[in-house]
């Protein structure tokens, strides 16, 4: 066997098996998915690389699959979720944060820049890879590469597109920034929306308060404008509210021309 894994190693996992004809692997137990989902399962069994042989970011999947770290080169983990157990201690050196509510970016952040020093490939993982360990490779751009949070989100985002930030992780990759450079940098970018947690409302047309607003067209030529009506014709001594109007057409003549009064016989009510 070992002869044969080092003639014909398997593409995926390193270790031969016969992957072609949909034998799963006996090490890591990946098997040749159908032509519908491979793409999405072999990208999804590999975290994703943010920064060039350096740093990776995955979710508790890919943290779970050693075989496939080791062919990536990856030697180091930085765990986000203390409940995510360090599988493999013996292949591994393992770094996990300890609060679970408050990220503690400092933290994180000196043993990254221990594995760059050291020049050793390191996982940053969470349960998912969408929302904490994100904030956490954020965060490190933010303070050594010098990068606001605008285009480190950005960065980030565009390698792995299923990052999806919590506003709670928002606001503190927010107060991290304000913390590094001294404010919050006020750019073009349009952070995550951040749909509320509660029971769905109900807007009846009107935008909510996380949906853009439209901008109102003040000087654009031939706009309708909201407050515009269409003319009555009608002047502003005889204008009756109600049905006064529509009587009156109603009592009309189409012959004689004039108003025909229906209660002539009626007694005045003043008459007394």
């Amino acid at each position: 066997m070992r002869k044969r894994e080092r003639e014909n190693p398997c593409g995926v996992c390193g270790h031969y098996h016969k992957y072609e004809e949909g034998e799963v692997c006996g090490v890591c137990g990946h098997r040749i998915p159908a032509t519908s989902e491979k793409t999405s399962l072999q990208v999804s069994a590999f975290p994703s690389e943010i920064l060039p042989e350096f740093l990776y970011l995955g979710s508790y999947d890919n943290a779970s699959r050693s075989e496939l770290l080791k062919t990536q080169g990856i030697s180091r983990v930085l765990n986000t979720v203390p409940a995510c157990q360090n599988l493999y201690k013996n292949s591994f050196t393992y770094h996990c944060l300890q609060d679970d509510k408050s990220l503690q970016f400092d933290d994180a952040i000196q043993f990254l820049e221990q594995c760059e020093r050291d020049k050793a490939r390191v996982l940053v993982h969470c349960m998912s890879g969408k929302n904490r360990s994100p904030a956490i490779v954020i965060a490190y751009l933010m303070k050594c590469k010098g990068w606001r949070l605008a285009q480190s989100y950005q960065w980030v985002k565009e390698r792995r597109p299923s990052v999806d930030l919590s506003q709670a992780v928002y606001q503190q990759l927010q107060e991290y920034e304000q913390k590094i450079f001294g404010s919050v940098e006020n750019s073009i970018f349009i952070p995550p929306v951040f749909p509320s947690s509660g029971a769905p409302s109900f807007s009846f047309g009107f935008p909510r308060t996380y949906d853009p607003v439209p901008v109102p067209a003040f000087n654009s030529i031939g706009a309708p404008s909201i407050f515009a009506r269409p003319a009555l014709g009608i002047p502003p001594h005889e204008f009756t509210f109600g049905a006064g109007q529509a009587q009156q057409n109603m009592s009309e003549s189409p012959l004689s021309g004039h108003t025909q009064n229906p209660n002539s016989n009626d007694i005045p009510m003043d008459s007394s």
